[in-house]
C-alpha cells in the first residue's frame, strides 16, 4: 500500500500555490521559545525540548510533522510499507545536499544508521529496537527492515533526533542567522536544495524571529506585544499564562498524553523497599494537586499508560480505589513509623523540578500530602542528585510501549524493573497483536508494582498565540513546527 502525504510545509510546493495571491511578505514574526539557549548550542543527540525545536527547523529526516502533528515526506517524497509490515521502503527526493553533493540512497542511509546508532541507551533508543537493518536498494530507495511490525516508525522517524545532517551540516528546510539575542531563521530557496524553483517565492515567504528565553520574559513580551507567538509552554509556567485577560484569550492547550509524576532516584534506605515507595504514591491527594492550576479536564490518574492509547487491554485499573484519601494515608503513615521505630532515618525527602510558579504549586502540596505521613521536603535544583524528581514528558507516540520504555532499565533508570524489561522483551519478540498487548500489560503491572515511578495526571503543554498567526495548530504531541510559520498565508 503506498502511503501518501501532502507535501510537507517545509517544501512549500503547494503551499506556495495557495499562497500565490498572499499579502507580500507581511514582516517577519517573531516567537518567543521557552529554554535554555546552552541546551539549544549543546546539541548531541539528547535534545532538550527548545534544542529539538531548532533541530527540526534546520534538520530534515526522512519525514516530518506538519503543523497539526501529522506525518508528511522530507527528504523522502514517498514511501511504501509491506504487506507484513515489516518493512519499509522509500523514495528519496530529488534535490541536492547543502554542498550541493546529489541525496543518495546511500548517503541517506549512512545518515540515518549514524542517527540510529547516537541514539543508543536512549528510551528513544529503545522506540527503535525493533529497526534490524537500513538498506539501500536503488539510486534514491532506501529499505528499513524491521523485527517485528512497527506501527508508530513512520511518527518516530519524524522526530527531531532522527534528523539527516550530511557531514556535520544541517539540511534545511531553514537557515539560521544570529543577530545578538535573536535567532533569524529563513526558509531555504527551493533551487538552492536542489528542487524546483518557485515563483515569486520570497513573496510568500517570512522570517521567524526566534528568542529562547525563561517564561517570565517570554510572556511578558507577548503581553508587551513583542511577539506573536510562545511556544514550550509546561506546567511549571502555567499560571504565567493567565497573568492578563490578554493573554488568557491567546492561550491554547495541546491535548497530549505522557508521563507527569515523580521518579524514585534513590534505591537505598527507606527507598530500597517497594512498599515504602508506595506511600509516597498513597499520600499524594491528585485532585488536590491538580485543583490549585484551575484547568478544565485534566484528570489524576494513578497509572504508568494512558488508557486510551492504542493497545491497551484495559486490565490495568487506577490503584487504590476501594479506599478513602485518609485511608489511604493512615497506611501509609503506618510504614513511615514502622520504619523510623526500627531505628532508621529518614531524611527530608530531596525533590528536583524545574523553577517556576507552577513547580512552586506542586511543591506546596506535595510537602502538604508527605508532612501527613510523617515525611519533610527539601527542594533542590533541576540538576541536582535528588531522592524524588519531578518527571513531565509528553508521548512521542500513543501505544504502552512507550511509557514502559521510558521507564526501562535499558533507559538507565536507577531504581528498575528488570521483571518488566524482560516482559517487554517478550511483547517486542511476537508478532501476534493480542500476545504483545498482553505481555505489555504484564509489564505495566511489573513496574507499576515495582513503585519508582509514581503517576499523578497526564502533562500539560501551552502556548501563545495570537489569532492572525497561521501554521499552528494544538496537536497531540505539543509539536509546533516552525517552518510551518513561516508561510504566509493568502
Amino acid at each position: 500500500m503506498m502511503a501518501r502525504y501532502p507535501r510537507l510545509l517545509m517544501s512549500l510546493g503547494a503551499a506556495l500555490a495557495l499562497a500565490a495571491c498572499g499579502r507580500g511578505n507581511g514582516g517577519a514574526l517573531p516567537v518567543s521559545v521557552i529554554g535554555d539557549a546552552a541546551d539549544v548550542r549543546a546539541g548531541g543527540s539528547r535534545l532538550g525540548p527548545a534544542a529539538q525545536l531548532l533541530r527540526n527547523a534546520t534538520v530534515e529526516g526522512l519525514v516530518g510533522f506538519d503543523s497539526e502533528g501529522r506525518v508528511v515526506p522530507a527528504i523522502a517524497d514517498r514511501w511504501i510499507v509491506t504487506d507484513d509490515g515489516q518493512s519499509y521502503i522509500f523514495r528519496l527526493r530529488d534535490g541536492t545536499w547543502p554542498d550541493g553533493t546529489p541525496i543518495t540512497a546511500e548517503s541517506a542511509a549512512g545518515a540515518l544508521r549514524r542517527a540510529l546508532g547516537a541514539l543508543r541507551g536512549t528510551a528513544l533508543g529503545l522506540d527503535l529496537a525493533d529497526v534490524e537493518d537500513v538498506r539501500t536498494m536503488a539510486g534514491r530507495v532506501v529499505e528499513i527492515d524491521l523485527k517485528s511490525q512497527m506501527p508508530d516508525l513512520l511518527t518516530l522517524l519524524a522526530q527531531p533526533e532522527l534528523g539527516l545532517p550530511y557531514k556535520g551540516h544541517a539540511t534545511g528546510p531553514m537557515a539560521q542567522r544570529r543577530d545578538s539575542a535573536i535567532l533569524q531563521l529563513t526558509l531555504i530557496p527551493p533551487e538552492k536544495r536542489g528542487l524546483p524553483a518557485q515563483a515569486a517565492f520570497e513573496q510568500h515567504v517570512r522570517a521567524l524571529l526566534v528568542r529562547f528565553e525563561s517564561s517570565r520574559a517570554a510572556v511578558g513580551r507577548f503581553n508587551d506585544g513583542d511577539v506573536d507567538v510562545v511556544l514550550g509552554g509546561r506546567i511549571d509556567s502555567l499560571p504565567l499564562a493567565g497573568i492578563t485577560s490578554l493573554s488568557r484569550g491567546n492561550v491554547q492547550l495541546d491535548p497530549v498524553i505522557g508521563l507527569f509524576g515523580l521518579l524514585v532516584e534513590n534505591d537505598g534506605g527507606f527507598f530500597a523497599d517497594p512498599s515504602n515507595r508506595e506511600a509516597l504514591g498513597m499520600a499524594i491527594d491528585r485532585d488536590a494537586l491538580i485543583g490549585a492550576f484551575n484547568v478544565g479536564g485534566w484528570h489524576p490518574t494513578t497509572r504508568i499508560v494512558s488508557p486510551d492509547v492504542d493497545g491497551d487491554l484495559g486490565t490495568i485499573g487506577e490503584r487504590w480505589t476501594a479506599m478513602s484519601m485518609v485511608e489511604r494515608r493512615a497506611v501509609a503513615a503506618a510504614r513511615v513509623a514502622r520504619w523510623k521505630a526500627g531505628g532508621q532515618q529518614v531524611q527530608q525527602l530531596r525533590v528536583a523540578m524545574p523553577g517556576g510558579p507552577g513547580s512552586r504549586l506542586v511543591l506546596a502540596r506535595l510537602t502538604e500530602d508527605f508532612a501527613a505521613i510523617g515525611l519533610g521536603v527539601r527542594e533542590v535544583p533541576e540538576g541536582a542528585p535528588a531522592d524524588l524528581r519531578l518527571i513531565d514528558s509528553v508521548a512521542r507516540y500513543g501505544r504502552a510501549t512507550w511509557f514502559l520504555n521510558q521507564l526501562g532499565c535499558g533507559a538507565g533508570r536507577v531504581p528498575c524493573s528488570p521483571t518488566g524489561d524482560a516482559r517487554m522483551a517478550e511483547a517486542r519478540a511476537t508478532s501476534d497483536p493480542q500476545q504483545r498487548a498482553a505481555l505489555l500489560a504484564e509489564a505495566e503491572a511489573e513496574i507499576t508494582a515495582a513503585n519508582f515511578y509514581i503517576p499523578i495526571a497526564r502533562p500539560l503543554r501551552w502556548s501563545m498565540v495570537r489569532a492572525r498567526v497561521s501554521g499552528f495548530a494544538p496537536n497531540p504531541w505539543g509539536w509546533h513546527p516552525l517552518p510551518p510559520m513561516a508561510v504566509i498565508p493568502r
